[in-house]
């Protein structure tokens, strides 16, 4: 009897989703075959500490990721649009979602159960094999069977050994495919490419250096946030108590350029993290010398190992702010100075993307996107030339100019009723100020 209760509560189910007349095969596992995150912790308690109040374990709290997710929903009558409004949760809540619960944007996120309510966390990564698609999450998985018998867990070492659970290495663990996996987001139905970090990765010279994503946003703790303009030190230590000593113990902060959640968070540490990496992601440049009646402003993506913005990239704001004064002082130019409101003008110099609705109209709504009307982003280690237009007289002028970063404008965020009151802090990623002369 007890032998046929075991196999049956580890017993792996099948499901089967269907999306535009297509049936596909979703493996479902039991959300009592995972260890919570602070049992991990027992042992890894320095990699627990830092995943804590990380961006992965926030998935779920994340307020801008709600508040956009959830108002996506708001309107929607096809279904195809619909099948893409309700997948969020496979990235933001994988443990419950190959357990079953949530499975759509729309399920009552109060009725998850823990651990699956903790985000990304560590038993959901480790227990994944590898992967059969490279976006929206189609990983493989081999979890234990809870705490008794916890089963193997991957990573990147090839000699742990522990009383506790079986391990093994994977080189999977120390891709940037492992990434990639959920940072590459298509549209379910219609294909389009919504979110593509791993592949401006690919297009990068950083995957023919062998850089991975790990050697970024797994060298970066306080003080170093490892870019590809600055020094990407090891992390000597131990990665679990009792452990061996290594030159390298991966880092578990996953802050990326988010500074907003953290704060709501009251996580200074991560704050500051975010601005250090922000701060280190692209250069900026002012040549002496005017082109005509054009000021030439370069901006270069020498620190990100993907375009800038990435991720949701509709919604990231990433802009010049540009202050022209002659030789008197007086201001004769300007653009992307936030107003009052923090919303910036129509004339500002922005970078992102902009989705269409498959008949050249643009959409806001991710839902809803067949095409990509723009994408106009910082590739990485290449320049984009950006002129401003100078009517003014005169021959010799001062110019103050800044890259501009915020998570989601100050616009698109006042839009949203659950993000109403919430003020967007922009990040200066550079500034510079330069004479010019005709």
């Amino acid at each position: 009897m007890k032998k046929f209760f075991i196999i049956s509560a580890v017993a792996v189910l099948s499901v089967f989703l269907i999306a535009a007349g297509k049936s596909e095969k979703i493996a479902h596992y039991e959300l009592s075959r995972f260890l919570s995150p602070d049992v991990c912790g027992g042992c890894h308690s320095e990699i627990y500490e830092q995943w804590k109040g990380s961006l992965h374990h926030l998935s779920l709290k994340d307020q801008i990721y709600l508040a956009v997710a959830q108002d996506g929903l708001k309107g929607i009558t096809l279904a195809d649009e619909l099948a893409e409004a309700e997948s969020c949760q496979k990235c933001h809540v994988p443990m419950g979602y190959i357990s079953g619960y949530p499975k759509k944007m729309s399920d009552d996120i109060t009725k998850i159960e823990e651990p699956a309510k903790q985000g990304v966390q560590c038993d959901y990564c480790h227990s994944i094999t590898g992967a059969y698609k490279d976006y929206n999450a189609h990983y493989n998985y081999e979890p234990g069977n809870g705490y008794d018998n916890p089963g193997v867990k991957r990573g990147p070492f090839k000699d742990s050994v522990t009383d506790f659970h079986k391990t093994a290495y994977s080189e999977f663990h120390t891709k940037s495919e492992i990434c990639g996996t959920c940072h590459n987001v298509k549209h379910v139905v219609y294909g389009t490419w919504l979110e593509t970090t791993y592949e401006e990765w690919e297009a990068s010279p950083y995957k023919k250096q062998g850089v991975q994503c790990q050697s970024c946003h797994m060298y970066q703790r306080p003080g170093h946030p490892a870019t590809g303009s600055t020094p990407r030190e090891k992390n000597p230590g131990v990665a679990a108590y009792g452990g061996p000593e290594r030159d390298h113990i991966f880092t578990h902060y996953f802050v990326g350029a988010n500074t907003i959640i953290p704060a709501t968070e009251k996580d200074k540490v991560r704050v500051k993290m975010g601005e250090e990496r922000l701060k280190n992601a692209v250069d900026l440049k002012i040549d002496g010398k005017l082109s005509g009646d054009d000021i030439i402003i370069r901006i270069i993506n020498n620190g990100a190992g993907h375009d800038v913005p990435t991720g949701v990239s509709n919604i990231r704001q990433v802009w010049l702010k540009v202050i022209v004064k002659d030789a008197r002082g007086k201001v004769v130019y300007k653009s992307g100075v936030p107003d009052k409101k923090g919303h910036i003008d129509d004339n500002a110099v922005t970078f992102g993307t902009v989705f269409g609705d498959g008949k050249g109209n643009p959409v806001g709504n991710l839902a809803k996107a067949k095409e990509i009307l723009r994408d106009k982003r910082l590739k990485p280690m290449q320049e984009h030339v950006a002129k401003i237009k100078l009517s003014a007289g005169g021959d010799r002028f001062t110019v103050e100019a800044a890259v501009m970063y915020s998570l989601i404008s100050q616009k698109e965020a006042d839009s949203l009723k659950q993000l109403k009151g919430i003020k967007i802090k922009p990040v200066v990623m550079k500034e510079i100020k330069v004479a010019v002369a005709k």
